[in-house]
C-alpha cells in the first residue's frame, strides 16, 4: 500500500512561516510522498516561495510539486521553481519522476494545466489568434502530461499518479459557479490521463470545490485544493496489487493555523 499526501492551494506569504511545518513533521508516519497541487504562493515571488521551501525542507518524505495560477503572477515562476528545487522539491512542468516508496517504483507525471472547459461546453482552436493561442496552450499542457504518463509506463512503474493544478473533470468543480467552469480546467488533461493510464489524479485550484471525482476512463480524481480538504493535506491509498480494490481515502493533518 502506497499512501500519498497532498494538498494544494496553500497560498503562503511572509506571515505563514512555520504554519504548515508541524502538520508536515508528522509525515512520516502516515504518508510515502507529499504532492503539492500549485498556488504555493499568494503572488509568485521569490521571497513567498522561500517560505514554502521551509516548510518542506528536510521532510522525512519526497515532496513533488507543480505550480499554480498564483505562482505565475510575478512573473518569477523561474525564481520560485529555483527556490523550491533548492530545498528538494522536484517540481514538474511536463515532466515525469519515478520514485522508489516503500520498496515500489512510484511514477508521477505533473503540469500546471490550464483552462478550456469540459465536453460539450469548452472553447476551440477556432477564430482570433489570441483564442487559438489559449486553447494551444491548455492542449501542449495537456500533451506532455500524456508524454509524461507513457514514459513513467515505459519505465516499468507499478504505480502512476498524474498531479496538476487546473482540473481534468468538473466533477471536483461542484459547488463552483458554473459560468467560471471554462477557467477552473480542461477535459484535455483528463483525456490524456485516460488515453496514457493513471491510478490517481490529484489537482487545486477550485476552492469552493468539491474532492472526489473520477475520468470517464476510471481513473480517480481528488480536489485537494485545502479549503476543500479542510486539513493541512489529505492521505490516499493506492493498492500496489492492481487487482485490489480501492481502499477508502483517508484525512490527516491539523488545521494550520
Amino acid at each position: 500500500m502506497i499512501r500519498v499526501a497532498a494538498v494544494g492551494d496553500i497560498h503562503l506569504g511572509p506571515d505563514s512561516a512555520g504554519l504548515l511545518r508541524p502538520a508536515f513533521d508528522t509525515l512520516g508516519t502516515c504518508a510515502d510522498v507529499l504532492l503539492l497541487a500549485g498556488d504555493l504562493t499568494r503572488h509568485g515571488t521569490p521571497e513567498e516561495a522561500r517560505v514554502v521551501a521551509a516548510e518542506v525542507a528536510g521532510l522525512p518524505v519526497p515532496v513533488v510539486a507543480v505550480l499554480g495560477n498564483h505562482d505565475y503572477q510575478s512573473d518569477r515562476e523561474q525564481d520560485v521553481t529555483r527556490e523550491l528545487r533548492a530545498a528538494g522539491v522536484h517540481v514538474l512542468d511536463g515532466e515525469g519522476i519515478a520514485l522508489d516508496l516503500a520498496g515500489t517504483r512510484v511514477g508521477i507525471a505533473g503540469t500546471k494545466g490550464f483552462c478550456g472547459g469540459f465536453a460539450g461546453r469548452s472553447g476551440s482552436e477556432f477564430g482570433e489568434p489570441e483564442m487559438k493561442a489559449f486553447i494551444r496552450h491548455s492542449r501542449r499542457c495537456a500533451e506532455a502530461l500524456g508524454r509524461a504518463l507513457g514514459e513513467l509506463g515505459g519505465a516499468a512503474c507499478a504505480l502512476r499518479i498524474a498531479l496538476t493544478h487546473f482540473a481534468p473533470v468538473p466533477d471536483t468543480l461542484a459547488g463552483e459557479p458554473r459560468e467560471i467552469y471554462p477557467f477552473l480546467g480542461s477535459y484535455l488533461l483528463a483525456e490524456a490521463m485516460d488515453e496514457q493510464g493513471a491510478d490517481l489524479a490529484v489537482h487545486g485550484h477550485a476552492h469552493l470545490g468539491t474532492e472526489h471525482g473520477m475520468t470517464a476512463g476510471g481513473i480517480r480524481v481528488r480536489n485537494v485544493a485545502m479549503p476543500v480538504i479542510d486539513r493541512a493535506f489529505a492521505v490516499y491509498h493506492l493498492p500496489v496489487d492492481g487487482d485490489a480494490p480501492p481502499v477508502p481515502d483517508g484525512h490527516t493533518g491539523s488545521r494550520p493555523g
